[in-house]
């Protein structure tokens, strides 16, 4: 059985956005009454309500029940798509009613199988995660058990549970198809005896399973005699432990809680029937578009109790940067200094070590952020290690995916001419070398326009040549989807210059964004507005910066000042379960699907022109414009099965 006690969230929920839809209840109530119900000799029908909904919904709490229908998926190879299973209870048949449980559900997953004997594979292809709330907003997403978990429902309340299918790249193209199964079941007698224990009960266990963990704990001083001796003593504890009276009704009981009967499973279960149309094309391994988003080295740093430079901070390091490349992503750890100066880095260690060409020739890494000065010092006298890390790199394949991020949002002249004696410096060494910074207005005491808007746009000018990447705030912009074309006008791709944007703060609701408590279209709105604008880029300052803490399992505080959600795409593991992997947000997995929607775009453009697949997105009422986009689900897979067939052909010469 699996329970989440999610611990308080600081902050306020923004956005101010519908959850989800709101249907009546057309199945009816159901004709049982609370009380000692025996859910093996009754229909799960009877005892709770089973529907799907979209992953742009945001399923609260409160989420009235509609009709199941079945689910069918459309993905392409490389590409990752979601459903949610809602799940409510009509009754409690928790046969204690005091506990706050109205019962327990075990979801069982089966293979996607197509006619021709291929599979999507649960636990692999097949991942079933529960949706827990995070200031009362559906959000994380902690992982199930596959192929069979179990959880607990609370009466009155909407629990849902995030099924993703990721298609390999070699996967063979075709129809495939499965169950979930929902059935009723006693909810975990045991565990909630545990978890309702008198103080002193649970003290006295607590004290006993300690004096254990002491015996045994492991010290490189102790002889291996006296280590024997111990775990002798740890084990007759242990025993002595379980002859409490508080573990008599496991003794007694030998049965597993986990294990149903087959033919009860198959006769009060409710099935869901599961399909995905796997295409006949591939989305790219690289992503078309880089998304470059900072992890905080330092947040890692302090939550995990790590060393700077040991091998425990390496390997949390390893950690976050494999486990953000399944989203499209491109990370940089950073570090912030004065005056919002940053040391940027993809890679943490030195350009010449063999690790470093695992990091940089990945082909899922779109690009790579140089350090300018050495990740294990910051001084100015160990400076020269910069053109050694330049002239390795520049000898690379990959060096054209680098750049150098210097400087966060400048704001006068002396940040302006420390990005230009920085950039120096490197161009010195590299004269390819791309800069990008970010900014959203002019720098202050320059005499560049009448008013701070107008400097804004001016930037590129003031930067040149010591910035490339110009990349600006989508907040600045507002609606004011004309000045794309003054920002992009004062540009000069001839001499590889390009345009990026990013978020952060604002833009507020109801432009797109990821903040918590906004709608599940507007987060994936996000990418289609930078495809639209024809940015060549996007940037996210962090994906893990919540308040300081010196505990992996400390609750999560949003960053006062900001709305929630920004700067915290995903949480860790360790805050939900003993797991240490990272568990993502829903806005995470939104983000990439907007990343998969630009994939789509891009194949269609090289058939038809960008200007048609504009006008695909607008026909279809996908996205018009930063406060024009779709509320609801339906038309974004139109969309995509539009593309599909518009390009088939050239997909398999373009993707394959």
């Amino acid at each position: 059985m699996q329970n989440f006690n999610v611990p308080p969230v600081e902050g306020v929920a923004g956005g101010g956005t519908s959850y989800g839809w709101v249907h009546q209840d057309r199945e009816g109530p159901s004709q049982l009454t609370s009380g000692e119900i025996d859910p093996t000799k009754v229909q799960s029908t009877e005892l709770l309500h089973v529907w799907c909904m979209p992953s742009t919904a945001n399923v609260g709490q409160q989420e009235v029940p509609r009709p199941l229908e079945p689910v069918a998926l459309l993905a392409a190879r490389n590409e990752r798509e979601s459903i949610q299973i809602a799940l409510r209870p009509k009754v409690s048949w928790s046969a204690n009613s005091g506990s706050g449980i109205a019962g327990a559900v075990q979801i069982r997953s089966t293979d996607l199988c197509s006619s021709s004997g291929d599979r999507l594979v649960v636990g692999k292809s097949l991942t079933l995660r529960r949706v827990v709330s995070i200031l009362g907003v559906p959000d994380a997403l902690v992982p199930l058990d596959v192929p069979v978990s179990r959880i607990n429902l609370r009466p009155g309340e909407t629990t849902a549970i995030w099924v993703s299918v990721t298609v390999p790249y070699d996967q063979p193209p075709g129809q495939y198809e499965g169950q979930i199964i929902v059935t009723a079941v006693k909810p975990d007698a045991d565990r909630s005896a545990m978890s309702y224990l008198p103080k002193d009960e649970k003290y006295r266990l607590y004290k006993e399973l300690k004096s254990c963990l002491d015996v045994v704990e492991p010290r490189d001083d102790k002889p291996l005699e006296e280590a024997v001796e111990g775990a002798k003593s740890a084990a007759s504890s242990l025993k002595q432990v379980l002859l409490l009276p508080t573990f008599q009704e496991c003794r007694d009981d030998n049965t597993s809680g986990d294990e149903m009967d087959e033919d009860n499973i198959i006769n009060t279960s409710i099935s869901i029937r599961f399909g995905v149309t796997v295409w006949d094309f591939t989305l790219p391994l690289t992503p078309s578009l880089p998304a470059v988003f900072g992890v905080s080295e330092t947040v890692i740093e302090d939550r995990f109790c790590l060393q700077h430079g040991s091998q425990s901070w390496y390997d949390a390091l390893d950690q976050h940067f494999e486990w953000l490349l399944q989203y499209r992503i491109s990370p940089f750890f950073c570090r912030w200094g004065e005056s919002m100066r940053v040391l940027a880095y993809t890679c943490p260690w030195p350009a010449d070590h063999p690790k470093a060409d695992s990091y940089y020739s990945d082909p899922r890494l779109a690009a790579y952020a140089i350090p300018y000065l050495p990740i294990l010092s910051c001084t100015d006298t160990a400076k020269d290690s910069l053109r050694r890390e330049v002239e390795v790199l520049k000898s690379k394949p990959h060096w054209k995916k680098a750049y150098f991020y210097l400087w966060d949002e400048p704001v006068n002249l002396e940040q302006y001419d420390m990005i230009r004696s920085m950039s120096s410096e490197i161009r010195a060494y590299a004269p390819d070398a791309r800069v990008l910074t970010t900014y959203y207005t002019g720098p202050s005491g320059a005499e560049l326009a009448a008013n701070n808007f107008e400097a804004f746009v001016k930037v590129p000018g003031i930067l040149r040549p010591h910035t490339q990447i110009f990349c600006t705030s989508e907040w600045v912009l507002g609606s004011r989807e004309d000045i794309v074309k003054d920002i992009v006008g004062e540009l000069q791709p001839e001499n590889g210059e390009e345009w990026w944007t990013y978020v952060c703060l604002g833009p507020t609701d109801p432009h797109p964004n990821w903040h918590l408590g906004m709608r599940g279209t507007q987060h994936r709105a996000v990418m289609w507005r930078v495809w639209k604008e024809g940015g060549t880029g996007f940037l996210y300052w962090g994906a893990n910066c919540y308040e300081k803490a010196t505990i992996p399992s400390a609750e999560i505080s949003f960053r006062r000042g900001l709305p929630p959600g920004d700067g915290v795409l995903f949480y860790p593991g360790e805050v939900f379960s003993s797991s240490n992997e990272p568990v993502a947000s829903v806005r995470l997995e939104r983000i990439l699907n907007g990343l998969q929607d630009i994939e789509y775009l891009k194949l269609y453009s090289s058939k038809h022109g960008k200007e048609a697949a504009l006008s695909l997105m607008e026909r279809r009422g996908v996205y018009l414009g930063p406060e024009r986009y779709t509320l609801d689900h339906g038309p974004i897979d139109l969309m995509r099965a539009d593309i599909y067939q518009a390009c088939n052909f050239e997909a398999r010469i373009l993707f394959a």
